[in-house]
């Protein structure tokens, strides 16, 4: 089941390297017909999501890889260095958008068979906003950050390009050749925004920030009722690695309970935790009444 998932999330990933080269295709011809510095950021953009679409399909591979001797925890943190790099590619192209923009403020010029670049543009548009709608879906479904960060970008890059079109076509109708090159600008600020975001919540997987707390109250209430027989669950920890989940805490349980009771507890503890999160790994310290110390989550 679990190779199953891996296989379809890395199938989506390869899928996702071929959208990117055509709509790159389609915005740089959009580009090459209007030569409007606004569709040139857009194109830019695109190049950027092409780097990404392939570290993303590389880091996704390397993720779904078994732990090793090396590796006793998985390869799941290969996908947020996959998103770190995808912030980084955004703010360079940012960068270069800008000063592709400053350029044509300073020498601003008549965008050349609009009508066509425009709609060549929109239809590109259109494809990333359909294939970015798909990787929310399914990132969300496989708890990928490696396919909720391209699918973030891509969203980015669809507001972001619904904004140039409507912007150029504007250029075409008043005559106001200075709206190009804002318009570069603009996008520029925005995909900035949008990569620093992606390496902020990159970072915080790598930092092995805890489960969101919606998440972690879930994570108590499974704990507290399938816990039957235990006296209290103390000192839960959590943290996200990729599509992983790793959850420990220490159970107290009567000193005179048997081994074999505290396991049948701890076994239906992790099956509704496991079923709940799907890959997750669970560690539970049992502990005696007499040694326990007594504070966290009552289990009834």
């Amino acid at each position: 089941m679990a190779e199953t998932r891996a296989s379809r999330i890395e199938h989506i990933a390869g899928l996702s390297v071929g959208v990117a080269l055509l709509v790159l295709g389609l915005k740089a011809g959009a580009w090459w017909l209007t030569g409007s510095v606004a569709l040139f950021a857009d194109a830019l953009e695109s190049v950027v999501n092409v780097a990404a679409a392939v570290a993303a399909l590389l880091a996704i591979r390397l993720s779904a890889l078994p732990p090793d001797a090396n590796h006793p925890y998985g390869h799941a943190k290969a996908e947020y260095f996959s998103a770190v790099l995808e912030g980084a590619l955004i703010i360079v192209a940012a960068l270069l958008i800008l000063n592709e923009a400053w350029a044509a403020w300073q020498n601003p010029r008549a965008p050349d068979q609009a009508p066509l670049g425009l709609a060549v543009s929109a239809l590109a548009t259109g494809i990333n906003a359909a294939w970015a709608s798909l990787l929310f879906r399914r990132g969300r479904a496989a708890r990928s950050p490696a396919l909720l960060a391209d699918a973030r970008h891509l969203m980015a890059d669809v507001v972001t390009s619904a904004g140039v079109v409507v912007g150029v076509t504007l250029v075409v109708l008043t005559g106001v050749l200075w709206l190009d090159p804002l318009l570069a600008a603009l996008t520029a600020v925005n995909i900035l925004v949008s990569g620093w975001q992606l390496m902020r919540d990159s970072v915080g997987g790598l930092m092995d920030e805890a489960v969101p707390p919606d998440r972690l109250a879930r994570i108590r209430e499974l704990v507290n009722r399938h816990g039957v027989g235990a006296i209290e669950a103390h000192d839960i920890r959590t943290r996200a690695s990729g599509r992983y989940t790793f959850v420990e805490f220490h159970l107290v349980v009567p000193g005179d309970m048997t081994v074999t009771d505290a396991h049948a507890i701890c076994d239906s503890i992790e099956a509704a935790l496991k079923d709940e999160l799907g890959n997750a790994t669970i560690t539970i310290h049992v502990e005696p009444e007499g040694k326990a110390k007594h504070r966290g989550v009552l289990v009834l």
